[in-house]
């Protein structure tokens, strides 16, 4: 319960993002903790520019799919 608590305070806490980028989710948060605290084979700026990757393209996603259902 603590670190579900936790999670959420790092989630609400980041400033807002632009349209590039969806913002940290408590999912993606977890995940960053778990590579960069459990594993030692990759380093923290490959983790976070392939977050930041993930990120950029959900957000295109989400925006490809409200414009197709927006239109008739």
């Amino acid at each position: 319960m603590l670190a579900l608590a936790v999670l959420t305070a790092i989630a609400t806490a980041q400033p807002p993002s632009g349209q590039h980028h969806i913002p940290l989710t408590l999912p993606e948060i977890r995940r960053l903790l778990a590579v960069l605290v459990l594993t030692r084979h990759r380093s923290v700026t490959d983790v976070l520019r392939w977050s930041y990757w993930r990120r950029r393209h959900q957000a295109t996603a989400r925006h490809c799919h409200y414009q197709r259902r927006s239109t008739p």
